[in-house]
């Protein structure tokens, strides 16, 4: 085994830092207080080559490696977790969903403009009344000749009213259950698709949030993503290489609030000496560079089994759990070490705080992804 990063692995977070730094964290606080999508910082995303990570040069994706797409998730959401979700939610979801199982005239049609910022996209699979059970969904398409037409509603889809293409999932044959979903490719503007309510979050408020509505939507059956029936097994395949991008996420904000803390606790005095030099508080700093430090390698072990080609269902659970669950702990404990100032906007620890909480429910809840474990601990019983 060598965990040395490699001279690649080395510049693309060297370059992914720069980035953070230098276009995002001038902005973090009037894009929170603001709670709106940044399109243009979206466009700097493309030009950069984040929002085609993953796919080949052909498509005019960067052809990076999973775990070089991870390290660039890390080093956005050390800055700013909203951003490093909204790239997540484009890269690893929408896009990849497209770029695995789209024809080659879909992924003509959508990669392109997806990897280089033109089009913005979204996944919309959860339901008001179909979240953790996916297999529940009750969005209906039914076939008319060559189209099907759709209608129902989904929820809590990131760039749900920004997204320029949507991949949705509905129901195109009630009688075989979850084998009965299938996955479509929607484009903003088809008559009978449009956003719903807007989501009024407690954090990651720069990532948009919103109601998907589809009224007797009209689509042809070229839209159709892979093979009618097949929707549930793909969406659990991107759910597997998206909760990598999840943990991803959730390991930069708790590093961007450990080090919050760390710097905090050299500078600021009491009783005549810096605080970092009181045990309790070198205590509280040790266990959350601990719990860092494991949920990084956990991360990129997923990333890496995912470049490989292996199965990742396990790997990917653990990974999310851990660094989700990691993330709020290292938040909560940022801003206690601030004290007063960690409750205040004037910090970001707070902020951090606020975001972490979502790593733990989307992309599967810590719930659900202990169940995925346990299944695969107990061999699918």
């Amino acid at each position: 085994m060598d965990f040395r990063e490699s001279s690649d692995e080395r510049l693309t977070r060297e370059a992914a830092r720069e980035f953070a730094e230098r276009e995002i964290r001038p902005h973090v606080r009037a894009m929170d207080a603001a709670g709106r999508f940044p399109r243009d910082l979206f466009r700097k995303l493309g030009e950069q080559g984040y929002l085609g990570i993953l796919f080949p040069p052909e498509y005019d994706g960067a052809g990076l490696t999973y775990l070089q797409y991870a390290i660039i998730i890390e080093e956005i959401s050390r800055v700013d977790g909203s951003i490093g979700l909204g790239v997540a939610a484009h890269n690893s979801l929408c896009s990849n969903h497209i770029f695995k199982y789209g024809t080659e005239e879909q992924k003509e049609k959508y990669l392109r403009p997806l990897a280089r910022g033109d089009f913005i996209g979204a996944w919309s699979l959860t339901e008001p009344t179909a979240g953790s059970d996916a297999g529940g969904t009750r969005t209906r398409a039914v076939r008319d000749g060559e189209h099907f037409v759709l209608n129902g509603s989904k929820t809590f889809t990131t760039h749900g009213a920004t997204g320029d293409v949507c991949v949705i999932f509905a129901v195109t044959d009630p009688s075989k259950g979850k084998h009965g979903i299938s996955a479509f490719a929607i484009e903003k503007g088809t008559p009978g698709f449009r956003a719903g309510k807007m989501e009024d979050k407690m954090g990651m408020r720069a990532s948009e949030t919103a109601e998907v509505l589809m009224e007797d939507c009209r689509v042809h059956r070229s839209q159709l993503l892979g093979r009618e029936g097949d929707g549930f097994i793909q969406a659990m395949k991107m759910l597997d290489g998206g909760r990598i991008s999840i943990a991803a996420l959730g390991l930069g904000m708790a590093q961007g609030a450990y080090e919050t803390a760390l710097a905090y606790a050299k500078q600021r005095e009491q009783f005549g000496r810096p605080i970092a030099s009181f045990q309790a508080l070198q205590g509280m700093l040790a266990d959350m560079a601990a719990d860092v430090e494991a949920s990084r390698w956990l991360t990129y072990r997923a990333a890496w089994l995912m470049e490989q080609g292996a199965e990742v269902t396990r790997a990917s659970a653990t990974a999310k759990l851990r660094a989700s669950e990691t993330a709020v702990r290292v938040a909560e404990k940022s801003v206690q070490i601030l004290g007063g100032y960690g409750y205040t906007k004037e910090f970001p620890a707070e902020k951090f705080y606020r975001d972490a909480k979502l790593c733990t429910i989307g992309e599967g809840t810590s719930e659900i992804l202990r169940m995925v474990i346990a299944r695969q601990v107990l061999g699918g019983s």
